[in-house]
């Protein structure tokens, strides 16, 4: 859920089998395969386009990975320049700060999932994600006081948004905001519209697990997309989608947990108890973008299977969650999943 936290291994492995040949769109005109790799945001951003030429598709990726690289720059909570830090710094003096539009339409959004999910989802868990970087690199729990205290600064209420003005207020002293569940993916859904303005309107766009793609590719009904296992890396596909002018996300604790004392605690943290997700799962969503589809990746994560209610009520929203409780594997769906 947290930018500390971003998966360095995908959790669903793109099949780009259309290779690099020409296809025939109109006469006398061709479209060709391009594919890009930036390091931003702290992982690799992977951008597979269709352009008539090389120069095009360098210039519209370019400026893609321009847009990633601002919004970085605004939404980072590890750049303590950064706007996002900067308003985190003003947490509990009463000061009303006027945000940038990047900024507002983040924040908006995550108030919107922490209401749906009633604290599921919740921007103001950065001081909680911090005892618990902290913990995987030593390996023990975090300090039982340490975390109370943490807690006490958490909680989506205590951040109060002004739409007139598009001012933000943090209402308790030392609050953190952590946007890590929602940068990458806004990041994703703004450099697709970057490649549109550069009439690139054949692209996918993939930051890890997740991804956002517009026009199918040619010949084809959309990108193909192999959805990952539960758990072992060389296992068997769990089957595919179609994806085409949407959002895909997952969620989930395969390549990033914490074992201790034989108990394993997920990246992902229910800002409700303070404590990593201990539901061995995995959630792939689908929707009508990357933030989207990541909102309700994330909370159906720390809801479990009642969060698919979610989902089912979110228009053109799809989701499967895969858990492990025990020995057995439980699969569940929302009624539109299979239509992918």
């Amino acid at each position: 859920m947290f930018a500390a936290f971003v998966k360095y291994c995908s959790l669903i492995a793109l099949l780009f089998l259309l290779g690099c040949k020409h296809v025939a769109s109109s006469p006398g005109e061709s479209w060709q395969r391009y594919e890009f790799i930036q390091t931003q945001m702290g992982l690799p951003f992977r951008m597979v386009l269709y352009a008539t030429n090389a120069v095009a598709a360098k210039e519209a990726s370019d400026a893609a990975f321009a847009r990633i690289k601002q919004l970085n720059d605004i939404l980072s909570d590890y750049d303590s320049d950064s706007e996002l830090s900067r308003l985190s710094h003003t947490s509990g003096q009463g000061k009303r700060i006027l945000v940038g539009d990047d900024l507002w339409h983040v924040l908006e959004e995550s108030q919107k999932y922490a209401e749906a999910s009633q604290g599921a989802f919740d921007v103001t868990i950065g001081p909680v994600v911090n005892l618990w970087r902290y913990a995987r690199l030593s390996k023990h729990l975090p300090d039982p006081e340490k975390l109370a205290k943490a807690r006490r600064a958490v909680g989506y209420k205590n951040l109060k948004l002004y739409p007139k003005t598009h001012e933000a207020e943090l209402l308790v002293p030392n609050m953190r905001l952590d946007a890590g569940a929602l940068a990458k993916v806004y990041a994703i859904d703004e450099a697709l519209k970057v490649l549109k303005q550069h009439q690139v309107s054949r692209a996918l766009i993939a930051g890890s697990g997740d991804m956002a793609a517009s026009d199918a590719p040619p010949g084809k009904p959309g990108w193909k997309i192999e959805l990952s296992s539960l758990d072992e890396t060389n296992t068997a596909p769990n089957g595919f989608v179609w994806l085409k002018n949407g959002g895909l996300a997952t969620s989930g604790d395969r390549f990033q947990n914490l074992e201790i004392d034989g108990k394993r605690y997920s990246h992902i943290v229910d800002p409700r108890t303070g404590i990593g997700l201990t539901d061995h799962s995995l959630v792939t969503v689908i929707a009508p973008d990357a933030v989207t589809a990541n909102g309700l990746s994330t909370s159906v994560s720390v809801l479990g299977p009642d969060g698919l209610k979610l989902v089912e009520k979110t228009p053109g929203a799809a989701a499967r969650l895969l858990r492990q409780p025990g020995d057995k594997v439980e699969t569940f769906e929302t009624r539109r999943f299979r239509a992918f």
